[in-house]
């Protein structure tokens, strides 16, 4: 009974480790997936009429493993 309450417990707190939370910007559509150990940014960020960043960002554990935004017109 006991190491099924240790599996139970450790699938729960893996699932709350790694499901992530969708947080939606009022910029253009950027869109951010955070989770406790991660975070992925897609970006789509206005700047006004000059144009708009694009792009990924990937952060594992606070820094950023991949990055790949562009500035479009």
């Amino acid at each position: 009974m006991k190491k099924k309450v240790i599996r139970i417990a450790i699938i729960i707190i893996t699932l709350i480790l790694l499901i992530p939370i969708p947080l939606r910007f009022k910029d253009g559509g950027t869109v951010k997936y955070q989770a406790v150990l991660y975070s992925i940014t897609d970006y789509h960020a206005s700047r006004g009429t000059d144009g708009y960043d694009t792009g990924i960002v990937i952060k594992l554990l606070g820094i950023t493993v991949y990055e790949n935004t562009t500035f479009e017109q």
